[in-house]
């Protein structure tokens, strides 16, 4: 659920304070923070943030359709490594079948056939 209306958007201090600094004197220095719980506000547009996601800075350019969102939205916590172990092993065999022709099961010795009774 929103923050109330009646509330306002949430951004810490510290942050509204150097974004109003620098408005102030039309730079365009990086804002380094740690407050990924703050809210991008039309002042921010234009500007370069680099928020913290827990290993480093990530700088993040606010542009105008950012605005309304939080920060840390934009600088992900985790990387996805990916479901590639099974997968892996069933391209290789793919692969294989493809250069030799033979499934890498039908090129292992197969058992003895059993013995018929001869009913």
């Amino acid at each position: 659920m929103g923050r109330s209306t009646k509330k306002g958007p949430f951004i810490d201090e510290h942050l509204a304070k150097k974004v109003r600094e620098l408005n102030r004197t039309r730079e365009r220095k990086v804002i380094k923070t740690w407050s990924r719980r703050s809210t991008i506000l039309p002042d921010m547009v234009g500007h370069t943030i680099a928020v913290y996601d827990g290993r480093k800075h990530v700088p993040i350019y606010i542009a105008e359709q950012m605005v309304g969102h939080k920060l840390g939205e934009f600088a992900p916590t985790r990387t996805f490594k990916g479901h590639g172990v099974a997968g892996a092993a069933a391209a290789a065999a793919a692969a294989a079948e493809r250069t030799t022709g033979v499934t890498p099961a039908a090129s292992a010795p197969s058992a003895p056939a059993a013995p018929s009774t001869g009913s």
